[in-house]
């Protein structure tokens, strides 16, 4: 996990919320490399596997989404405004 400042000077809720948030760009990165291999392959078996194992990595990337909506506040509001908005993504955000 890339760290920014020292160990010492972060307390312990800097240092989980940096953790779930290197978790989930893992996950989203695991998901990216399934989505490859499983567009590349030509056997329908192994396709199937591979997106079996991508879907499985989208669960953990949305409870580790959850995790740090529920331990940032601002994040919270962020998702509160614009997840299933029915308004134009133009339309979201500052």
């Amino acid at each position: 996990m890339p760290m920014y400042e020292t160990e010492k000077s972060l307390d312990e809720k800097t240092k989980d919320l940096s953790r779930a948030r290197q978790s989930l760009i893992e996950e989203m990165q695991a998901i990216m490399f399934y989505d490859e291999r499983a567009y590349a392959t030509k056997d329908d078996n192994l396709r199937a596997v591979i997106e079996h194992n991508r879907d499985d990595e989208k669960e953990h990337f949305s409870l580790l989404l959850e995790y740090l909506r529920r331990n940032d506040p601002q994040f919270d509001r962020e998702l509160k405004e614009i997840l299933f908005s029915k308004k134009e993504l133009k339309e979201l955000g500052d």
